[in-house]
């Protein structure tokens, strides 16, 4: 039952203003967890889409399970109010740094870990929403005691400062608590905002509601609460740096956040070199030449070459066999991540690898998303002989729109009568619906392909959702696309080229799909990680 209207050390006008601004910055809070949580799943389990929608529905279930406890709360409203911001800011401003700890020193503990990692999301999912949904029904009562209103217009009152507080946090959170200080830190920073809100407005307006030990209790619990976020704020840079170690190895000697990306490189020289893009490892020096050389080298000795574009590869290596054949002329590179070519330039194990190739002045780079630049006008300017698309694998939900059937419609503009396009389709042997999904596509956008694939040894390991930490030797299985704008495009590519091309394991993969495939596009991806 609601209480009557008390007395409070403010007017009732300036009092029911300060409840709403609570509930504007707890909202605002509320969905910073939320989306820091998403940002996390997607980063260290993978496929964005999924984790969002699995995070993002349990925590609106969870909402409507905290809306019902603390129906039992309400005839002590403040101090539960209270207790549960202060509970909010703990779990929500700890859950980075507590899942990224699990991930970096358990994460490598074999299958039954990669399925707990997903649960433990969930936990933190359903913590988090029980305790946002807890806050509205304490809120309302709140409110009814600074002014008596009917009950649409308080809700009406407090769903308008959420939904606006919301608006607020999910614009801080990528727009300044990412590049200003990060997912730890910015996590921290939040549960601080938190907790000093949810103690301010309990304190100054509803003191008089507490009793002395119910006082003492909350003054108690917000102190350590924020002691302990502060705490974890001050060694969060050598944390970070001990996971990394953790998750990479000791050998670190490059790890930067850039606007893109996390781009972390490690090993002294090219044969110990890795390049690890958000987790994931895209660069060995042990076998890249590998991967590289068959990418690259069956379409180049497929025909004419003068002009190549390649999409992506901003560690230059795909540029480096390009480079090997006589008569290029030009080479355009569109790579999104500046960060990378930067590091491809003045990193001395990397440039190496790379063959130094941008001191070479036939390359010029461009840092575009690969799609928009092709769809623009810089798309149409100048048809390219050769088109390497060396992107992230397709399985990857952020990569989904380039492995399109609209992004391959596009590719075939670019290119010239008889042009030739190089893909990365992903493992053939492991992913066998994702390979054939990808030919299926490229075939749908009017281009003849040729599938073929490359297998070799590989000791190591790769970092990130799919990760395997042990020195063990492993078969690696690359899978490539070989496409051209007619079939005359592919005459001594399909056999011969692949075979000469200088990738010794090189061979064609039978079109043996378990069933037709069809095409993704950029409504109807089809594509899973």
């Amino acid at each position: 039952m609601i209480e009557p209207p008390e007395r409070l050390p403010v007017t009732p006008r300036t009092g029911r203003f300060l409840v709403l601004a609570g509930v504007f910055v707890c909202a605002a809070c509320g969905l910073v967890y939320e989306l820091e949580l998403v940002a996390l799943a997607s980063y260290l389990i993978g496929d964005s889409v999924t984790q969002a929608s699995v995070v993002l529905s349990v925590m609106v279930f969870a909402m409507g399970i905290g809306s019902l406890l603390a129906k039992r709360l309400r005839c002590r409203a403040a101090a539960g109010f209270g207790l549960i911001e202060a509970a909010l800011a703990l779990v929500g401003g700890c859950s980075a740094m507590t899942l990224y700890a699990a991930f970096a020193w358990a994460g490598d503990r074999g299958e039954m870990w990669a399925s707990g990692s997903r649960y433990l999301f969930v936990v933190f999912s359903l913590a988090i929403g029980v305790l946002i949904g807890a806050e509205v029904p304490l809120l309302m009562v709140l409110i009814q005691r600074v002014r008596r209103q009917d009950a649409g217009g308080a809700v009406a009152d407090l769903f308008a400062a959420d939904y606006v507080g919301a608006l607020v946090g999910g614009l801080a959170f990528p727009f300044l608590l990412l590049p200003w200080f990060g997912q730890l830190t910015g996590a921290l920073l939040t549960g601080a905002v938190n907790v000093l809100a949810g103690g301010a407005l309990v304190f100054g307006l509803f003191g008089r509601d507490l009793s002395g030990r119910g006082r003492w209790i909350l003054l108690t619990t917000n102190v350590t609460v924020l002691a302990v976020l502060a705490s974890a704020a001050v060694l969060v840079d050598d944390f970070e740096r001990a996971a990394r170690r953790a998750v990479y190895g000791s050998d670190i000697r490059v790890a930067v956040q850039t606007g893109v990306q996390e781009v972390v490189l490690t090993g002294g020289h090219r044969e110990s070199l890795d390049l690890f893009l958000d987790g994931r490892l895209r660069v060995s020096g042990r076998d890249e030449h590998r991967y590289h050389q068959a990418l690259v080298q069956p379409a180049m000795r497929g025909g004419p070459h003068a002009r190549v574009l390649v999409l992506g590869g901003g560690d230059g290596l795909a540029a480096r066999e390009v480079l090997r054949h006589s008569g290029v002329r030009r080479v355009d590179i569109v790579e999104i991540d500046p960060g990378v070519v930067k590091l491809a330039r003045s990193d001395p194990a990397l440039s190496e690898l790379n063959g130094h190739v941008y001191r070479d002045r036939r390359v010029r780079v461009v840092h575009a998303d690969a799609f928009h630049w092709l769809r623009g006008p810089h798309g149409r300017r100048l048809p390219y002989d050769v088109v390497v698309a060396d992107l992230p694998d397709p399985g990857i939900t952020a990569s989904t729109k380039l492995y399109s059937q609209e992004f391959y419609g596009l590719v075939a503009r670019a290119l010239t009568d008889g042009g030739r396009l190089a893909v990365h389709a992903g493992p053939v042997v492991s992913r066998p619906h994702t390979y054939w999904t990808v030919d299926a596509t490229v075939r749908a956008a009017g281009l003849a392909t040729t599938p073929y694939r490359v297998t070799g040894r590989h000791s190591g390991f790769a970092a990130g959702p799919d990760r395997t930490a042990d020195s063990t030797v492993k078969t690696r299985d690359w899978g490539f696309v070989l496409a051209a704008r007619g079939p005359e495009g592919l005459v001594g590519a399909a056999d011969s080229a692949i075979l000469r091309s200088g990738a010794r394991a090189a061979q064609r993969v039978r079109p043996d799909a378990p069933h037709p495939m069809a095409p993704s596009t950029l409504v109807h991806p089809r594509y899973a990680d």
